[in-house]
């Protein structure tokens, strides 16, 4: 679903109560830039009913170039990561 699916989807909600789609965008980029700030500060962001995002913390390691075979050395980084929601995991299942 892109950007402007989900708009469409949330506007026509059956308990919408008339919010506007510049609304709803202007919400959803408005989470975007909580999240950002959140995780690039080491937070965690609960999304009820969805999941949790958090950072993790990937160790350096020896890897390959897929090209030449030679080893090559890859920084250690942090990363974003994303946890389901049981509530997620059971409407999927």
């Amino acid at each position: 679903m892109k950007q402007s699916e989900l708009i469409d989807a949330i506007a026509s909600h059956h308990g919408n109560t008339g919010t506007s789609k510049t609304s709803i965008r202007w919400a959803l980029e408005a989470l975007a830039e909580v999240a950002h700030k959140e995780l690039k500060n080491g937070g965690e962001l609960a999304l009820p009913g969805i999941g949790k995002l958090s950072v993790a913390h990937r160790p350096a390691r020896t890897g390959r170039n897929p090209a030449t075979g030679e080893a090559i050395q890859i920084e250690a980084r942090r990363v974003p990561k994303f946890a389901a929601a049981k509530a997620l995991k059971d409407a999927v299942a």
